[in-house]
């Protein structure tokens, strides 16, 4: 039989003490008499006892969790982009004995039926949100006092920490680079035009056209689609080449819809890059391993977890209510969807 594993209760009742005393020796936090700790310290050794997490929690008074939440359509739209980002969160949150719980909800939130169940048991000690949620969630977990961090996303209050994309020098790389290839007619495709990322993906694209004197076209735009999706890509691209308009370069607002524009302008009979020259952003894995690889503008998804992560510790451990905005920094990735020279990569310092 398996022998069974010593409890705090255990540890309690040899060293003749209650079980909060032991949490405070476990966890070295309080005043405990020098003869007490030196009794449940023996005792812990002499019973090889390995104290749980709801252990350690009685003398903090914390869970040792933190929650990861983004919303269904999110996850099933740019599942890898978002993958990404927790598993960042995930990596970091071990070199801190914390556990992430990811959970997804809808697009609209109603607290008495959507509210996520470490929400209701007020099982985790901060919430990193990534990407755009409702506003509801935000201020239904405002309401229960606990830390948010935002990822990819700034809530109109802006009254939280975020982590961000460096989204305007991601589209000046971007249109900068198409037009070093000699591209000049460079179009626009984007979707979800709300979320804070796209459009500052598409003011970039047009101070990156003001900069190079390029005549801003709203023919070459196509944000109207309602997602990020690769068939959003393909309908976008049809919608500008319906109006009569062959641009030379696209610039898409995530790799999604480039690849969905790329599909769609070889069953068109279009050459790319020699017709035309698309540039996606994000990054994710499928852009290297489509018919022609993808040009893009890398987000470093893993990196922006984990500076969640570290902002969630450090308002926890300084009890700080600052507001701190990191923005991370971007790199362009030269494939053959612009270009047929070796792949590089340029960097944003």
């Amino acid at each position: 039989m398996q022998k069974k594993r010593p409890t705090i209760s255990d540890v309690a009742k040899l060293s003749q003490c209650s079980p909060s005393t032991v949490s405070l020796v476990i966890n070295n936090r309080g005043y405990v008499s020098p003869s007490v700790r030196k009794r449940v310290l023996k005792v812990v050794k002499d019973l090889a006892y390995h104290p749980t997490r709801s252990a350690r929690g009685l003398a903090s008074k914390t869970s040792g969790n933190f929650g990861f939440i983004l919303s269904d359509d999110h996850f099933s739209q740019a599942e890898p982009f978002y993958t990404r980002i927790f598993l960042g969160t995930e990596f970091e949150a071990r070199n801190h004995s914390y556990y992430i719980l990811l959970t997804t909800v809808g697009p609209s939130f109603n607290k008495s039926k959507d509210a996520p169940r470490f929400l209701l048991e007020r099982n985790v000690d901060g919430v990193i949100l990534a990407g755009k949620v409702n506003s509801n969630l935000i201020d239904y977990i405002d309401a229960l006092g606990i830390p948010i961090v935002l990822v990819d996303y700034v809530a109109s209050k802006r009254k939280h920490s975020s982590v961000l994309i460096d989204n305007l020098s991601g589209g000046q790389l971007a249109v900068n680079h198409l037009v070093e290839c000699g591209r000049q007619e460079i179009a626009f495709i984007g979707g979800d035009i709300g979320h804070p990322s796209i459009a500052e993906r598409y003011a970039s694209y047009q101070e990156a056209l003001r900069d190079r004197s390029l005549p801003l076209d709203p023919e070459l735009v196509s944000i109207e689609e309602p997602a990020l999706t690769g068939v959003d890509g393909a309908n976008a691209i049809k919608r500008i080449l319906d109006r009569g308009r062959k641009p030379k370069g696209v610039f898409a607002a995530n790799d999604a819809m480039a690849i969905g524009c790329i599909h769609y302008l070889r069953q068109r009979g279009f050459n790319v890059p020699g017709d035309v020259a698309v540039v996606g952003f994000d990054d994710i894995d499928m852009s290297s391993h489509i018919e022609v690889p993808l040009t893009t503008v890398r987000v470093f998804k893993e990196e922006m977890g984990k500076l969640a992560v570290l902002r969630l510790v450090e308002i926890l451990k300084d009890h700080s209510s600052n507001v701190v905005t990191t923005h991370v920094p971007v790199e362009l990735i030269v494939r053959k969807s612009t270009s047929t020279l070796r792949p590089e990569a340029v960097s944003v310092p």
